[in-house]
């Protein structure tokens, strides 16, 4: 199944073809997590702090659906 994908901040460093926009489209097979999605970006699961699912927090057991749009977000610092 195909999922379209967007990595925010420094994780976009692990999906340079998403290019400027940072969307790309990944394939998964049915049934796939939002964890192993996380596990075939190759991102390390430490810099991962909340997926969203078509625009609502998921937790990485979430059952993705083809079509689905997931934003993956790291932690983020201020000052």
């Amino acid at each position: 199944m195909r999922v379209w994908v967007r990595l925010y901040a420094t994780l976009r460093a692990y999906l340079p073809e998403a290019g400027s926009g940072g969307k790309t489209t990944v394939e998964l097979p049915e049934k796939a997590t939002v964890g192993d999605l996380v596990k075939q970006l190759g991102l390390p699961s430490d810099e991962v702090k909340v997926t969203f699912v078509n625009g609502r927090a998921r937790s990485p057991d979430w059952v993705l659906q083809p079509e689905d749009e997931v934003g993956v977000f790291p932690p983020i610092g201020g000052g």
